[in-house]
């Protein structure tokens, strides 16, 4: 159980960019429900729509390699970078390598970087509404970039990359990443392409795989590019970084931006809802009679009736 910080304290410390304060409220959130609603409204008026890049890909990509690239370019431009790591294990992210975390690491010693793991199990509300309260937080904080780094390509990856405003999927040459992509349905949600270690065997291959399975796609007013990067020596990082403001230019233009912002708002609230009813709705005496129907194999319909009809007793 979190030590009972004070919420008045904690938020002022927060709006002066306090870092410490940053870090409380984000175990907050992910650890204590009873807390959790109070530091959510208070966020609210703080949040400005942060613009927000999801990284995805198949593990030893290179991911946390190009992660760490990208934050050294828009601190560059002076930009405020917030990192989310979702990850079930490492510190940093699962099935990186030492010198990937080693980067990581001297990254944030830069006081205008927080970076922040976030574990796939024991998260309040699930995965995707961790993610999306921890950026959040770091909304209101002050980033003004936020880089949201998923460890694998499983559903609950692909859940967390609906809260990105531009998704960077993140492939390579070897183990027939572009094949396993297709199948994921990683091919789908990408707004840039990042074939890394393109230095390696098959990486023109690759390239024409993945422009196939481009090709597949529904007609969009945004063509997803194809980058060539190999991140550990720096090649294509300035392209890879043209690509994701030309997208964002794009998603400002058109309105998108303002439009994710709203949406992710809606299902801020409806996942809200959702959680605090079925909470209400599995009462001790309902659970009772799920275990009781379960094992006596009753039809499901049948079990549905009976548990929505059920009235707990006063």
């Amino acid at each position: 159980m979190p030590a009972r910080y004070d919420l008045n304290t904690l938020f002022s410390d927060f709006k002066t960019g306090n870092r410490l304060a940053l870090s409380r409220l984000i175990t907050l959130v992910e650890s204590d429900s009873a807390r959790r609603d109070e530091i959510i409204e208070r966020l609210s008026p703080l949040l400005s729509g942060t613009y927000r890049i999801g990284i995805t890909g198949p593990p030893g990509v290179g991911k946390s390699t190009l992660s760490s690239e990208l934050v050294k370019k828009n601190r560059a431009k002076g930009r405020v970078v917030g990192v989310i790591a979702v990850d079930p294990s490492s510190p940093f992210t699962g099935g990186a390598l030492l010198g990937d975390r080693v980067r990581m690491s001297k990254i944030s010693l830069d006081p205008q970087v927080y970076i922040r793991s976030l574990a796939t199990r024991g998260s309040l509300g699930g995965l995707s509404i961790a993610t999306q309260d921890v950026a959040d937080l770091m909304d209101g904080f002050g980033c003004d970039l936020i880089l949201i780094e998923t460890v694998g390509v499983g559903q609950a990856e692909l859940d967390i990359m609906q809260t990105a405003d531009t998704t960077l999927v993140v492939l390579s040459p070897e183990s027939g990443d572009s094949i396993q992509a297709m199948k994921a349905g990683l091919m789908e949600i990408g707004d840039i392409i990042v074939l890394n270690k393109c230095d390696r065997q098959g990486a023109d291959r690759a390239y024409i795989e993945m422009e196939a399975a481009l090709h597949l796609r529904p007609p969009k007013d945004w063509e997803p590019p194809i980058i060539k990067t190999f991140a550990n020596r720096g090649d294509g990082l300035c392209e890879l970084m043209d690509a994701v403001e030309s997208h964002r230019q794009y998603l400002i233009d058109e309105g998108e931006l303002t439009r994710h912002f709203i949406k992710r708002r809606k299902e801020k609230i409806r996942s809200v809802i959702e959680e605090k009813l079925m909470g209400d709705f599995w009462t001790p005496g309902r659970l009772r009679i799920l275990s009781d129907l379960a094992s006596n194999d009753a039809p499901v319909m049948s079990a549905v009736k009976s548990l929505l009809d059920y009235q707990e007793k006063k």
